[in-house]
């Protein structure tokens, strides 16, 4: 049995290591009034600080959830360690040596089991480290040196190597006293036939320290082609360990970021190296899982990032620029919502990350790839339009519902505006208020999921038409100014009024060619609209053209039909009678040219619409030269319409 720590022993602990320091570890304080400090309460969540700490006292309590106590309290209940555990875990950081009642002092026995798994963690992090030095690590100092890290640099982050052998640290560590059953629980051994074996062989090795410091698992990179493992394989979950919950290099970037008010997540353990080695000091990133929430919960506490402060934080996601790296940035972005402070991604050039562009072009590149950060809202917008065509209407109504989606999402009222008429640009959308009314849509079925959830619907909330389920609001079917109609409900009506002067243009090339040849063989297809409409003007092409009709043209037309369908609507468009008025059939030739204007004009009006697009979106991109280009043939066309209104059919011809 363990002895009972001498009461003296724990008063000067207690009186050795000051509360302020220890919380100080674990999140940032601010000034509260009356020599006080305050911060975000680690133990809820929580939008404005509640936490107090009294450093006259040696007392913190928390005016949100209640929680209080002392130092050894707050470590007790931050660590999960029992008394014992934190009374020695703080010793042994004030150098105090404690002396044990009913049995005298006998550190292998008497300390507590977490206790213990930190020191086998420390002892097998110093095994690793020296190993590096070994003959056989060599491939592992040829793989950091060609990474740009010296000695030095393998030192000051603590990298190692795990030797080839089955067992090396397990021996080393029994030698010091471990159990076999600790080096299981702590994840550094794994079970072989003959007992626990080495869980790393022949790796590369970076110790994983928590916020204070405290070595908690291992990442190991593999360095041979025979090694069949994957490429990064890290610690798995241990009493210890939880990778939801830690973040490599937080324990060298936590001043920096509480100073600094900024914080800088990459992808790997390379990438925080070279951002550190280049002055990016607040560098962290995730090990062997996605950034979530309870990395979060950290960075809030160490950014201070309380809503009521008005928090300038910053939080800024570096990731490659691949469709993995992009995929990775999205992710990031569900889970920004939960921050105060605002978020930026950088991705540089090329599509290297920090470690290969630190290689390639130095430590200048690395702080600059920083500081040319971009808001991660506009990130994702960007990205998502960027899966779509915005030259057509179909595709400007298929990014709009994606991205509109994403910009609902934010919170801040002003910031939502901004970014949804920043989105009308990005896609030429020409009527802001049609895309920040589909967004405030959108935002206003999403608070009433959320106020449904709340309400105890949470299941039935996410389960479209289950109780207390929102309606999802309707896409909007009515025309955008510049971009043709969201087309949904009933098929096509080719009789509508909207497609009159098409249909009327191709009865005349049927029933009456000569009136509109040669004129009408200089149509595009893409002057027709409706998709039957296209296919009749392509077998009209097809037959000759009008001006190549005679008595077998119309057989030709439908002989050119891919299908019965089409030769069907070509029957149909060949006798039905022309809308015009009986008392002007003399005039047929001033009616088919009026047919030939407007449908020209349409077509031209389309295109109009499609360069204007074009044109905003090259202006709400920074530095698009392509904008003027765009802009003077616009101002071509518009030249066009108006000869086409005022000269009419001669137009045509010019």
């Amino acid at each position: 049995m363990a002895g009972r720590i001498n009461d003296d022993d724990v008063k000067a602990v207690r009186d050795a290591v000051p509360i302020d320091a220890v919380v100080s570890e674990y999140l940032q304080l601010r000034p509260a009034g009356g020599g006080n400090l305050k911060g975000l309460c680690p133990f809820h969540d929580e939008k404005s600080p509640s936490f107090h700490v009294s450093p006259s006292k040696g007392l913190y309590h928390c005016f949100g959830c209640q929680e209080g106590g002392d130092t050894l309290a707050f470590v007790m209940k931050m660590e999960h360690l029992s008394f014992s555990e934190a009374v020695e875990r703080l010793a042994a950081q004030a150098g105090i040596t404690l002396r044990y009642e009913q049995g005298g002092y006998s550190p292998g026995r008497q300390q507590g089991e977490r206790t213990r798994l930190i020191e086998a963690h420390r002892v097998a992090a110093q095994f690793y480290a020296e190993q590096l030095a070994s003959p056989e690590a060599e491939i592992g100092r040829v793989f950091l040196a060609e990474r740009g890290f010296d000695q030095a640099a393998a030192e000051h982050f603590g990298v190692g190597y795990a030797p080839a052998g089955w067992d090396h640290l397990v021996r080393f560590l029994r030698g010091r006293g471990f159990t076999d059953r600790e080096l299981l629980t702590s994840g550094i051994a794994q079970d072989g036939r003959r007992g626990p074996i080495d869980r790393f062989r022949g790796r590369l090795i970076w110790p994983i320290r928590d916020i204070t410091g405290e070595v908690v698992g291992f990442g190991a990179r593999k360095l041979r082609d025979d090694d069949n493992g994957p490429k990064y394989l890290n610690t798995p979950e241990t009493p210890l360990y939880r990778k939801s919950q830690v973040l490599y290099g937080i324990d060298l970037a936590k001043r920096d970021i509480a100073k600094s008010n900024r914080a800088v997540v990459v992808e790997g353990y390379t990438d925080v190296m070279a951002c550190h080695l280049a002055g990016v000091t607040t560098a962290i990133a995730t090990c062997g899982t996605a950034f979530g929430g309870e990395h979060v919960k950290i960075l809030r506490r160490l950014l201070m990032d309380s809503t009521s402060a008005h928090s300038a934080g910053e939080v800024v996601f570096t990731f490659d620029g691949d469709a993995a790296g992009q995929k990775a940035a999205l992710r990031a972005f569900e889970d920004d919502q939960k921050f105060a402070a605002q978020t930026w991604i950088a991705v540089s050039p090329g599509g290297m990350d920090p470690c290969e562009l630190r290689l390639a072009k130095g430590d200048d590149a690395v702080r600059e790839l920083v500081e040319t950060r971009s808001p991660l809202f506009q990130f994702a917008i960007e990205s998502v339009v960027g899966q779509h065509n915005p030259d057509t209407a179909e595709g400007r109504s298929a990014a709009l519902e994606h991205t509109a989606q994403i910009v609902a999402q934010i919170k801040d009222p002003a910031i939502r505006h901004e970014y949804a008429v920043r989105l009308a640009g990005l896609l030429g959308i020409m009527d802001e208020r049609f895309v920040v009314r589909r967004i405030s849509q959108l935002a206003q079925w999403g608070r009433e999921r959320q106020r449904a959830a709340a309400a105890g619907g949470e299941r039935a909330a996410g389960r479209p038409g289950g109780p207390g389920a929102p309606a999802a609001p309707p896409r909007e079917r009515e025309a955008w100014p510049g971009g043709g109609a969201v087309r949904q409900g009933p098929p096509l009506n080719l009789r509508s009024p909207a497609l009159l002067e098409e249909r009327e243009l191709l009865k005349l090339a049927l029933q009456f060619p000569e009136l509109v040849s040669p004129a009408f063989d200089a149509f595009g297809e893409d002057e027709f609209t409706a998709p039957p409409y296209v296919v009749v003007r392509r077998a009209i092409a097809d037959a000759g053209g009008t001006e190549s009709a005679d008595g077998a043209f119309l057989d030709r037309v439908r002989e050119a039909a891919p299908d019965d369908s089409v030769r069907v609507l070509v029957n149909e468009l060949a006798v039905e009678p022309l809308t015009m008025p009986r008392r002007r059939q003399q005039e047929a030739d001033v009616y088919a040219g009026r047919r030939l204007v407007q449908v020209r004009l349409a077509a031209v009006q389309r295109r109009l619409a499609d360069l204007e697009s074009a044109a905003r979106r090259a202006e709400a991109q920074s530095g698009n030269a392509r904008a003027a280009e765009v802009r003077q043939e616009l101002w071509a066309l518009q030249q066009y319409r108006t000869a086409l209104e005022e000269r009419g059919v001669a137009a045509l011809y010019s």
